[in-house]
């Protein structure tokens, strides 16, 4: 038995030796044929460039963007190279570099670890060796092949060469960016300075850069991220002991100053989303060196329309409003395809921070918020005949109706908003309140509405920014008390435009490989979200001009003689930003106008006379010819109830034959989430209703004997 047991040992550990043997002969075997054809350094350091990524307007004739285009690389010798960028680069990427064989075990175990829990092939270490042959002798595919000759030609490269020739090699190939490979190309491109002048602050920078670089490219829309990063790279190299403390403070105190990019690229902000888009689908080695064909559905004829006008207009509302930017998004309703879209005034005007596109940053919308509250309440029922009484009025039922309080005795804001003119103008109706964006009946109307319903609704249609805080959201919501994005506005208003019809907004029509094989194709995803007798009647309301020429005048930016175009202006306080929004059956378009860190333009800078020129502009040239489309005309709400058919005064019969009349707020007629149902049995009841009725008390005696007719 005894002798059993040491037979079958030995036949163990005689299997264990045969089968190390032999994969140590496999391994001296795949070394030797892997290794046989390893270049020299000059053709390590002559990267090939893989096909490169088109991106195409929607016609397939223009080309928007070349990703890759042609390679920019400056060989430079090792003397040439700072310890700015050497530092940088080995405290981002492998500090131990020159310590290490070149493989980086512990990554190595984590990834067989990895291959084996997934059944399958998992990224490994990535020292400086490792990024060498993988960036200049293989091809990016995960493949068991192609890691083994990754190990093999990582360990003969530290066998030929010395640390100092490898780290040159690296420093010379990497990819950096904005197609630039090398350090010297990079520091050229991002800074307009040669390599070796390049001081702490530039190279942690450009260090950050080959994690991602598209996304962490400074003329992308992450550059806060990027600088973070840096700043982040710079204490790691003060902790390694690579940079004094006097060194790590004069770098993170520096302002970086980046050359204006000039790539050959049309649209920058919409290519910019695009190619975001597309890294964080497909990987940005697919999309850098992938040969894929990008079908967008940008108009390229339109595009130049916008940018030209968002030029022409950007400039005079600098001089005249201290407007230093303006962004514009124009969609198809029927689709939802952005067919334009301009992100600032010059993508290129870096300085000014113009590569930051507007068009998909949140923004405070002001009064162009509106019509989702108005569309919720007509959803309830509410006619465009509804009155409200434009007076003076506290909304927090804990301070004082006269509308001069503070605080509550809780510490609350007490919130008395005012028109953008400070005036007061009665009895309004709905239809008026809309088309001339008065805010003490907008304010009221989203009360009836509900904050809840009317978030949900804008959600529904498109918003995206709404949820995250919408506990946060209270009456003021209806001013604009939220941000938004302009190309989710934009596509919200679609939604109007288009029968209550939502098409969710897209940018691409098609994405195709090397081969020609569809990866991504458009197609409609139509949904009713809102009813067509809602959308219809807001069409009517936004393009009735008389309804709004009590404030905006019979010929504002806003009309277009012989064309329905419904529009609504936007501003925030202290005229930050400025929008104008509109749309036809065909054609959804949106203006902002502000400066990106949010200091206020002047007085007179509002959305109708900073944004309603561009507005008008583009929308005349944009439809010169085409068709003229009108919206479908929507069916009449009629009632015979009290404020909401037009009329507010209420009549009674005494029994000596007299009359009494009385004036009340819709509140005491309304029960609001049933305005159409019986009159509320405790209008006191409602927290709001005190308040409401004392400012109609207090405003009102004059239209007792005296009722003015609502235009």
């Amino acid at each position: 038995m005894k002798r059993h047991k040491k037979n079958l040992i030995s036949q163990i550990l005689l299997s264990l030796l045969a089968l190390f043997l032999l994969g140590g002969a496999l391994s001296v075997s795949a070394f030797f044929y892997y290794a046989k054809d390893l270049p020299d350094p000059s053709s390590i350091v002559a990267r090939r460039v893989s096909e490169s990524t088109k991106i195409f307007d929607r016609t397939g004739n223009t080309v928007l963007y070349d990703i890759h285009g042609e390679e920019k690389r400056t060989v430079i010798p090792w003397e040439e190279i700072p310890e700015t960028v050497k530092s940088a680069t080995l405290a981002s990427e492998d500090n131990a570099f020159y310590s290490h064989a070149g493989l980086d075990w512990r990554g190595i175990a984590r990834a067989l670890i990895k291959n084996l829990l997934s059944l399958g092939v998992a990224q490994g270490g990535s020292t400086i060796s490792q990024q060498l042959v993988k960036n200049a002798l293989l091809e990016q595919d995960r493949t068991l092949p192609r890691k083994i000759k990754e190990a093999v030609l990582t360990i003969e490269i530290e066998r030929r060469f010395s640390k100092d020739q490898i780290f040159w090699m690296y420093l010379n190939q990497i990819p950096y960016g904005s197609n630039s490979y090398g350090i010297e190309a990079a520091s050229q491109n991002f800074f307009g300075k040669p390599a070796k002048e390049l001081n702490y602050a530039e190279a942690a920078l450009l260090a950050t850069l080959t994690k991602a670089t598209s996304y962490y490219s400074p003329y992308g829309n992450h550059l806060d991220e990027s600088l973070a990063r840096k700043d982040s790279l710079l204490k790691r190299m003060l902790d390694l002991g690579r940079i004094t403390e006097a060194q790590y403070d004069e770098a993170k105190n520096e302002r970086l100053e980046f050359k204006p990019p000039r790539d050959n690229i049309l649209a920058p902000h919409f290519v910019i989303m695009v190619r975001d888009y597309l890294i964080k689908k497909y990987g940005e080695e697919t999309v850098t060196n992938g040969g894929l064909r990008v079908f967008t559905t940008l108009d390229y004829n339109l595009q130049k329309t916008a940018q030209e006008v968002v030029t022409k207009y950007g400039d005079i509302n600098a001089k005249k409003y201290k407007a230093n930017n303006a962004a514009l998004v124009a969609t198809d309703p029927k689709s939802g395809q952005i067919i334009a879209m301009v992100g600032s005034r010059d993508y290129f005007d870096i300085k000014n921070q113009g590569n930051f596109n507007v068009a998909t940053a949140q923004r405070q919308p002001g009064s162009a918020f509106k019509p989702f509250a108005y569309a919720a309440a007509i959803g309830l029922g509410y006619p465009d005949t509804t009155v409200f009484f434009d007076y003076k009025t506290e909304f927090n039922p804990n301070c004082p109706p006269s509308g001069n309080g503070i605080k509550d005795q809780y510490g609350i804001n007490c919130y008395n908003p005012q028109n953008y003119d400070g005036r007061y103008r009665g009895p309004v109706t709905m239809r008026e309140a809309l088309g001339q964006s008065l805010n003490l009946p907008s304010v009221k109307l989203l009360y009836l509405a509900g904050v809840d319903r009317v978030i949900d609704l804008a959600t529904s249609m498109g918003i995206t920014t709404l949820q995250a805080n919408r506990k946060n959201f209270g009456l003021s919501l209806v001013l604009g008390g939220a941000e938004v994005k302009l190309v989710d506005i934009v596509s919200a208003y679609s939604v109007f435009a288009n029968d209550g019809l939502r098409e969710e907004a897209s940018f691409l029509l098609r994405v195709e490989d090397a081969n020609g094989n569809i990866l991504e194709e458009y197609k409609p995803k139509e949904e009713q979200v809102l009813d067509p007798q809602v959308a219809r009647m807001i069409n009517n309301i936004l393009s009735d001009n008389r309804a709004r020429t009590p404030v905006f005048g019979p010929n504002s930016s806003l009309y277009f003689p012989g064309r329905p175009v419904a529009a609504k202006t936007g501003t925030t306080q202290e005229n930050r930003d400025g929008w104008a929004l509109g749309y036809t059956p065909a054609l959804a378009v949106g203006i902002w106008t502000g400066n990106n860190d949010n200091t206020p333009m002047t007085r007179e800078g509002a959305g109708v006379s900073a944004a309603g020129p561009m507005f008008h502009e583009f929308i005349t040239r944009a439809l010169a010819s085409t068709p003229i489309e009108n919206f479908i005309e929507p069916n009449p709400m009629t009632t015979d109830k009290i404020m909401l058919n037009g009329s507010y005064l209420q009549s009674t019969s005494n029994p000596d034959g007299t009359t009494n009349q009385q004036i009340h707020s819709i509140l005491y007629y309304v029960d609001r989430n049933n305005p159409l149902g019986d009159a509320p049995s405790n209008p006191a009841g409602d927290s709001q209703f005190n308040n409401w009725e004392a400012a109609v008390q207090a405003g009102s005696s004059n239209l007792l004997f005296n009722q003015p007719p609502i235009q």
